[in-house]
């Protein structure tokens, strides 16, 4: 498989970012660059739940609903959502409407409370995990990583549901915990420089 391919604009990205017209935005300013802000964060987390046995595709152009109909992603407003708000929520066919992942979202929002109490922010704890750049394999060769797995079950010991090893792989990727751009990648050097001038919240 070819590791960049270009795009309608003549750039070279990584291959996946050229397979859907939603993704060279999404490639180019969001993927892989260093995120502290909790919001996102959190965001991200729950989205990668709910791509679980999807296409990221899928969710990127239903995201401006999640963001919607989740308040956000206001782990303090989506913590208080009971009952009746899943119920609103699976019937609205703007985003994925699994009761398991709508229910895990809202357990994982009240985990994320007690990691801010514990922690400080949700930047502190996941940045935790950012692995030593000498242990970063090739881009795009792996799904899971030793830190993503143990992100994993560190999550998952706090109660966290639908954050799986690759689940947290992908959130890893997406909120830059590593630069997963291939070589030759237009956004590579990018998201390098962004890393360089980046303080670490952990």
């Amino acid at each position: 498989m070819t590791n960049v391919l270009p795009g309608p604009d003549g750039i070279f990205r990584c291959s996946w970012a050229v397979s859907a017209p939603e993704f060279p935005a999404y490639h180019d300013t969001e993927w892989g660059f260093p995120v502290v802000d909790d919001l996102r964060l959190f965001e991200k987390v729950c989205l990668e739940g709910f791509q679980s046995g999807l296409s990221w595709r899928t969710i990127l152009v239903k995201r401006p609903a999640f963001r919607e109909l989740f308040a956000g992603f206001d782990p303090s407003l989506v913590a208080a959502y009971g009952e009746t708000d899943v119920a609103r929520l699976l019937t609205d066919a703007r985003i994925i409407r699994h009761r398991g992942k709508i229910e895990a979202t809202i357990n994982n929002a009240a985990r994320a409370l007690e990691l801010i109490e514990e922690r400080g922010s949700l930047a502190a704890y996941f940045w935790s995990f950012e692995p030593d750049p000498a242990e970063v394999p090739v881009p795009q060769t792996l799904t899971t990583s030793p830190t993503a797995i143990a992100m994993s079950k560190d999550l998952k010991k706090r109660g966290w549901r639908f954050v799986g090893p690759t689940t947290a792989f992908a959130f890893m990727q997406a909120m830059g915990l590593v630069n997963d751009h291939v070589e030759g990648c237009v956004t590579r050097e990018a998201v390098r420089d962004a890393r360089a001038s980046f303080a670490s919240p952990a």
